[in-house]
């Protein structure tokens, strides 16, 4: 077992992972070591080859692969290390990680700072409970998305898609554009969870019908899935007799939500929080183990990766500070959700941040012409006003250095004020 130590170590190498690296090196950090468990850097956008990402960081359209690249170009420029097929084992709280590689054997790489960007994975067949037989055809959107993109194979010819996450809404079109009939995207939800530009894009100009507040009730097939029923659902989601559809198909594409890589996060020590299953940070995303950070997907779903990235860099920057001044910790300002909001980051802000501190969030449902609010002791520090609040989109309210200094409580609340 060989041991090394190095400055900052950074644990996943898709686009959380990349701008973090770069931040930290841009920060004055000489020893970066980023390590990906897949053998190529770039993480999920590899495979993601459709348009879209980076309008709001690099004011242009751009492919994942592209925007994947740009970030490991700029790492190749700074000298960051990036050692792929290696798995991280475990994750210390005095930041000590183990590590297996084929080319290095196991490895003790001991940091002066950890940053965490493992990224997160798809909910699969088994967490949704369908009724049905285990035949082949199933598959989550992100592993056919996969198939189709980078190995070139087609998982079948007609498709259902349980769930609108975007990347189920995005396999609808690409599964068109091969060839395939794409019957229909079930959601068992009111509304879609996913971008309403996706909806537009991807099912509206296609023709592709999206079944709100309906479920997939029944998989039917012994080898291979021969089809599936599909039920509406009452407001407690539970089917309505006699509202089936039976759909002949050979492929079920899953997209029915993404879960935080939080493993690691977890044998560390640190607390998670039970809205996003991402680690509980302050406002650097440090975690309540000094030294350890986290950013990314891992820390909660993004619905864009311009985001990731912007979210990522602060991330880095503040775990080099961490390295050059030892700066982490409270005392805090404890962030709440309240009405109309789920799963706000950070969850807690250091009094003595400099701000301002952009507060993230999910709705909780679907609100118009509403605003979101940010409360203290029962007084109002600011707000921001919105045509429409939806969960497919993350939410964003920016607390200004005098918002900060004027709170007279510990405790801030995020609501959304119904119109």
């Amino acid at each position: 077992m060989s041991e090394r130590n190095v400055d900052i170590l950074v644990v996943g190498a898709g686009p959380a992972g990349l701008a973090a690296a770069i931040a930290a090196r841009e920060s004055g950090i000489g020893s970066v070591l980023v390590v990906e468990r897949e053998n190529e850097p770039g993480g999920i956008l590899r495979q993601c080859i459709h348009n879209g990402f980076g309008l709001h960081r690099f004011k242009e359209e751009l492919t994942g692969p592209e925007y994947a690249q740009r970030d490991i170009d700029r790492a190749a420029e700074l000298d960051i290390p990036i050692e792929c097929s290696t798995m991280v084992l475990s994750v210390s709280p005095d930041c000590t990680a183990v590590c297996l590689s084929s080319a290095r054997g196991l490895q003790v790489i001991r940091a002066k700072a950890v940053v965490l960007a493992m990224g997160c994975r798809e909910r699969p067949r088994g967490a949704l409970c369908t009724p049905g037989t285990r035949c082949a055809g199933i598959y989550s959107a992100g592993t056919a998305q996969r198939f189709v993109n980078l190995e070139g194979y087609m998982p079948g010819k007609r498709v259902v898609i349980l769930g609108s996450g975007d990347i189920g809404l995005i396999m609808a079109r690409r599964m068109t554009l091969q060839g395939a009939k794409v019957l229909a995207c079930v959601e068992i939800m009111p509304y879609s969870s996913g971008l309403n530009r996706n909806i537009v894009q991807c099912l509206q100009d296609y023709g592709i019908p999206l079944y709100l507040s309906h479920t997939v009730t029944d998989i039917r097939g012994r080898e291979r899935l021969e089809g599936v029923t599909v039920s509406r659902v009452d407001e407690k989601r539970n089917p309505v007799p006699g509202t089936e559809i039976d759909l002949d198909c050979d492929t079920l594409l899953l997209s029915c939500g993404l879960i935080p890589e939080n493993e690691l996060t977890a044998g560390a020590g640190i607390e998670l929080s039970p809205a996003t299953s991402g680690a509980v940070v302050d406002d650097s995303f440090c975690t309540g183990v000094p030294g350890i950070f986290s950013c990314g997907n891992v820390l909660h779903v993004h619905d864009l990766v311009d985001y990731v990235s912007e979210e990522s860099f602060k991330a880095g920057a503040a775990a080099a500070e961490y390295v050059l001044h030892g700066s982490c910790g409270g005392p805090y300002i404890k962030v709440l959700d309240g009405d109309g909001v789920r799963g706000t980051v950070p969850q807690k802000i250091r009094k003595e941040a400099a701000g301002p501190v952009s507060l993230m969030f999910r709705p909780a449902g679907v609100y118009r012409g509403s605003a979101a609010v940010v409360e203290c002791g029962g007084r109002e520090i600011c707000r921001k006003k919105a045509m429409i609040f939806t969960p497919g989109e993350m939410a964003l309210i920016t607390l200004k250095p005098e918002d900060l200094a004027s709170l007279p409580e510990d405790v801030v609340t995020v609501r959304i004020e119904r119109s």
